[in-house]
């Protein structure tokens, strides 16, 4: 029997497909990342569960829809109750590490807003508390000057090396260690002290903090070191790496601020470019026209043509050093003498609109900007380069490595393993479910949006709850997304048809675990 193979898994977040030189964008250059494509297999039309965070790496874990595991929306947890890969492999004698952001967990203690108001009953909830307390990842937990202790195993991993938020702000393990490092730390994050620079784009600062103390650099230079620790193992390994970038704020550091200027990009789809926009985005532009800003700051919004190339830029800049510090952990995989015998993976948790029509961050329009991630797998001894057209999802992750690993999944995983289509270039699916719950009302909703999409090859069918529109679009003809056919009468049949299959696809996302033990 051959050795087990060692995994490498590469995490990003809030980065939509087409921001990788291997995926085809003309400026951006990721030279590190682009050599998995070379070596391995680049999917082209892969998606999220749903394009939010929390959901979405739950999903990733789990191999679940959010649906069923139960981490809906941000501010949710992923119960302990709940089963995951990384505890298949950990049973199975793997090792387990994550470094840099989890995010299973809130890493806020801000009560939760936007929620319909309801008059409480006797018994709050549908569901009796399982008395976990589920503060691993809040602010409180790192306040002291030592190193807090997760409990472990945290969702599987035996090895943990927190990293919460975003920006230059980031907290958890590297909170602490920041702090440590740097004396002054408060100076360093006071608005007072940030760099000058002259963009406009909202949630853009130029960030006094070193680019050797930056959030990328540190999950990069803790990563390494782990991977260097294996050298000489029989055990084989799993390793997550998760860099909180290229999400917002947009605050690159030091060269990597102004490594790309906003005159290298263009807006290539402007609002203009939608036909007949959805009430969502037409909602968003007017907010924009009337100078009314978002009270959330993680909300999308509309935004000029000057700041969306500024955060295009920045964007880049954050991409930029997550490329590199990739190729510098890959540099430790092979200081390690594991390279030859790991599987290295390439992904994100969802993306941003970055521009389509004018918008940035994301919401409930779930066009393929924020659904549509990166998904690259190298394997060593399947080193040839090819790109996979089928369509494939965020939870076929766990059941893909569980195969490699040569472990048999648990009975409720929803993914299916992609390692045949890989090889023989067929997929497991001829449609794809795509969820969205909002926990707040946004973009002009009434109540906090739940949405449900049906990917096929040719179509993209959404729908809202409690609205008496939708959205189909011609992904093959109309692959940008402008022109909604949902009301178009010539389509009439393809909407009943993909609605048909959106039922039957919720369908097959329904719970079916755990399995009865008696008959009746």
């Amino acid at each position: 029997m051959g050795r087990k193979p060692n995994f490498l898994f590469f995490i990003t977040d809030q980065q939509r497909a087409d921001w990788l030189g291997c995926y085809g964008h003309p400026v951006l250059r990721t030279p590190h990342i682009d050599s998995l494509a070379v070596r391995g297999a680049r999917f082209d039309d892969f998606h999220t569960a749903m394009p939010v965070c929390m959901p979405n790496r739950a999903s990733l874990l789990t191999g679940r829809y959010p649906s069923v595991h139960g981490l809906r929306h941000n501010g949710c947890v992923l119960s302990e109750r709940a089963n995951t890969f990384v505890e298949v492999l950990a049973a199975g004698g793997y090792r387990t590490a994550a470094i840099g952001k989890s995010h299973l967990q809130p890493f806020t203690s801000k009560p939760s807003t936007g929620q319909p108001d309801l008059e409480q009953g006797l018994i709050e909830e549908a569901w009796k508390p399982d008395g976990v307390s589920y503060q691993e990842e809040e602010p409180a937990s790192y306040e002291g000057e030592a190193p807090y202790a997760i409990h472990t195993p945290y969702y599987g991993y035996q090895h943990v090396e927190m990293v919460t938020g975003h920006g230059d702000k980031c907290g958890g393990h590297y909170g602490q260690w920041f702090r440590s490092a740097h004396p002054d730390w408060q100076v360093l994050h006071d608005p007072v002290n940030e760099l000058l620079h002259y963009y406009r784009c909202p949630q853009a600062y130029r960030t006094p903090v070193p680019e050797q103390s930056y959030p990328t650099a540190w999950i990069r230079d803790r990563a390494a070191d782990w991977l260097r620790a294996q050298a000489g193992h029989d055990t084989p390994f799993f390793a997550f790496v998760s860099f909180p970038d290229p999400h917002h704020p947009f605050n690159p550091p030091g060269r990597y601020w102004s490594m790309y200027g906003p005159e290298q990009f263009e807006v290539l789809l402007p609002y203009e470019a939608h036909r007949n926009p959805p009430p969502p985005l037409r909602h968003l532009r007017t907010q924009w026209e009337r100078n009314r800003s978002e009270s959330n700051a993680h909300a999308a919004f509309c935004a000029d043509e000057q700041s969306l190339r500024e955060a295009m830029a920045l964007t880049a800049g954050m991409m930029a050093m997550i490329d590199d510090a990739v190729g510098e952990v890959l540099a430790a995989l092979q200081e390690s003498g594991c390279a030859d015998n790991t599987v290295v993976i390439f992904t994100s948790d969802h993306g941003d609109y970055l521009g389509d029509f004018n918008l940035l961050l994301k919401g409930a329009l779930p066009m393929r900007s924020v659904t549509r991630v990166p998904f690259i797998w190298t394997d060593p001894e399947d080193p040839e380069p090819r790109t996979c057209q089928s369509l494939a999802s965020t939870i076929d992750i766990p059941a893909t490595i569980l195969e490699r690993a040569g472990l048999q999944p648990y009975w409720g995983m929803q993914g299916k393993s992609l390692l045949h289509c890989m090889k023989r270039g067929q997929g497991p699916r001829d449609s794809l479910l795509v969820e969205h719950h909002d926990n707040g009302a946004r973009m002009g909703f009434a109540e906090p949006a739940r949405v449900r999409s049906l990917l096929t090859d040719r179509w993209r069918l959404t729908i809202f709850k409690n609205e008496n529109w939708g959205e189909l679009y011609d992904r093959q003809n109309d692959p940008h997304e402008t022109l909604n056919l949902w009301d178009d009468a010539g389509h009439a049949a393809v909407r009943a048809d993909l609605t048909e299959r959106l039922v039957c696809e919720m369908m097959n996302a329904m719970e079916e675990s755990p399995r009865a033990k008696r008959l009746a």
